[in-house]
């Protein structure tokens, strides 16, 4: 089994590029991606089809990325990848998971055989998946990711392919991060977009409330809330409702102090 060089198992490669195509690359797909989720299924592709080359046999790749008060979301190379991961989730432990926590490189030669996370291994060895290889990456506090290889034979990886899965696993651990600082930011300013509209439909429905009841805003945004309470609401829905109803002229619904 030969030694994996990471700078010349890039997909579609007409020839060897140079030393700097690997994280050329990771960055064109950070570039490329419209969030943190599609990065992530692009790195799985392109990891997928480095590591089949390199070993000779087809590789699924899976992602399994954690960040604080987030569910875990998980991508794929393949469809097929994206379910070993998570029927790995559903039973709470494996060695994906375990290489996050440990920020250890897991290797299961033989899933087969594998006695740790017994009942994973003999679900992925019943569909195919002899191998297994799970690689944790870096990330910023509160976050942790692993990218997990799994291969249709026993033994796939050797001494030199896992310390050069490692080593590619540095290079797209930087990409990595940075998609998910751009992520974070991204969701700041939704959020607070969110919250300017959501303290604007307010103001308008407690403008109109004013005009119905001839009160202060205050005692219109106290009507709103109680309105929101007695029919298990939303404010934002509340409010919403109202300024609609004005807005297509229908007849407005008159809240009462």
């Amino acid at each position: 089994m030969s030694e994996m060089n990471v700078d010349l198992v890039l997909p579609d490669a007409a020839s060897a590029p140079d030393d700097d195509s690997v994280p050329d690359r990771l960055q064109d797909l950070v570039i490329d991606s419209e969030d943190v989720g599609g990065f992530l299924g692009e790195l799985a592709v392109f990891s997928a089809a480095a590591v089949s080359q390199a070993v000779g046999v087809p590789v699924h790749c899976g992602i399994t990325l954690s960040r604080r008060r987030r569910t875990a979301t998980v991508a794929g190379s393949t469809p097929e990848a994206r379910l070993i991961d998570e029927i790995q989730q559903a039973y709470g432990d494996g060695p994906c998971l375990e290489a996050m926590r440990s920020r250890a490189t897991v290797h299961v030669p033989d899933t087969s055989t594998e006695e740790r996370w017994k009942e994973y291994c003999t679900v992925i060895a019943a569909r195919g998946h002899l191998s297994a290889l799970c690689v944790p990456l870096e990330l910023d506090e509160g976050a942790a990711a692993a990218l997990n290889f799994f291969a249709p034979q026993a033994g796939v990886y050797d001494e030199a392919t896992i310390r050069n899965c490692e080593l590619y696993a540095s290079q797209a651990e930087r990409s990595l991060r940075l998609a998910v600082r751009i992520g974070v930011k991204q969701q700041h300013a939704d959020d607070l977009q969110d919250a300017m509209q959501s303290r604007t439909v307010i103001d308008l429905a407690s403008g109109i409330i004013m005009g119905q009841n001839r009160c202060t805003q205050e005692e219109a945004f106290q009507i709103l809330k109680k309105a929101s309470s007695t029919r298990n609401q939303k404010l934002r829905e509340v409010a919403e409702s109202l300024v609609q109803s004005v807005a297509k002229q229908a007849p407005v619904a008159h809240f009462e102090p």
